[in-house]
């Protein structure tokens, strides 16, 4: 019995010591990938911009210049007024917006993801905490676009129209 207990025994330690291998693998894993996915605090400063449609954009969708990821959406505020949602972007510290610079809503692709594109300005003068771009384009509904050129709406294809009759050739002697 001695020897079947010591087996027993042996396996018990090696599940223990494999499974503990394990949860530290998964543990390493997710820890990069929070870390690489810039799900943690970003550290930065914010900015604003007021759009009529935000289609698609959420909390924590990305900002971007030139295609690459400088921030990323911190809160979506609608104006019961005017109807107009404020954006406000955390924008990292070593990017600086130029004040005259736009924002428009576009998305990676006909079938990509939505993200907040800014197009920076000429201007010296840099948007501090807090700063407005007031150059702004809400998201384009691609479907009605699509729609319309198709003919399904009332303004598609050929805009209601009907094509003109061909004229007939005159009679011959």
């Amino acid at each position: 019995m001695s020897a079947s207990g010591k087996t027993l025994g042996q396996n018990n330690v090696a599940e223990v010591l494999i499974g503990a291998i394990v949860i530290a693998v998964a543990v390493v894993f997710l820890a990069f990938a929070y870390m690489r996915t810039g799900s943690g605090s970003l550290s930065g400063y914010e900015i604003q911009a007021r759009l009529a449609k935000v289609d698609g954009l959420g909390i924590g969708t990305d900002v971007r210049i030139s295609g690459i990821k400088v921030g990323s959406i911190s809160d979506l505020t609608l104006d019961p007024t005017n109807y107009l949602v404020t954006v406000h972007m955390n924008i990292r510290d070593d990017i600086k917006i130029p004040t005259d610079s736009s924002v428009l809503v576009t998305s990676s692709g006909i079938l990509g993801s939505s993200y907040l594109s800014i197009t920076p300005g000429g201007d010296e003068k840099v948007l501090g905490d807090g700063g407005m771009i007031t150059n702004a384009q809400g998201s384009v509904d691609l479907m009605g676009l699509v729609g319309r050129f198709m003919g399904g709406g009332p303004q598609g294809g050929s805009g209601g129209q009907t094509a003109p009759k061909p004229q007939e050739a005159p009679p011959s002697p």
